[in-house]
């Protein structure tokens, strides 16, 4: 009994140290260790614990898989629902096409009714190409 619990304690310290990157592979890594232990208690010999640890780790894979599935699929509903997030929808990036073809990006920066370039001008309204091709341009 004092193996059982050192054990125990063991693969609990364990668990709680590893990251997993998913809910499956968590599952799976929780399963295959609750497996490990049920087919140890049921089988007595490392034949039951590898059946036990196989299957819990299958099982707990297919039960986070299933938990992945259900959080990307409310990821895509409130992306749905709210398209940008806020520091998303609060820049935007134009290009300015210089006399010579060449290009330059700037990122305009949206607070309240303002746009400000990245030198800190302010904007009342979205600059445009030119206006922008002026301060940053050639």
């Amino acid at each position: 009994m004092g193996k059982l619990l050192v054990s125990g304690m063991t693969l609990l310290i364990l668990l709680g140290s590893v990251g997993c990157q998913s809910d499956a592979q968590t599952g799976a890594l929780i399963g295959g260790a609750v497996g490990a232990g049920v087919g140890q208690a049921v089988g007595r010999d490392t034949k039951g614990t590898l059946i036990g640890a196989a299957v819990g780790a299958g099982a707990g894979y297919v039960i986070g898989a299933q938990s992945d599935k259900k959080k990307a699929e409310q990821q895509r509903q409130q992306e749905v629902y709210y398209p940008q997030s806020a520091s998303a929808a609060a820049t935007e990036t134009v290009w300015i096409t210089n006399s010579n073809g060449s290009k330059i990006s700037v990122t305009l920066r949206r607070e309240g009714g303002y746009w400000y370039g990245p030198r800190g001008e302010r904007y009342d309204t979205k600059p445009t190409e030119e206006q922008l091709r002026s301060v940053y341009g050639f």
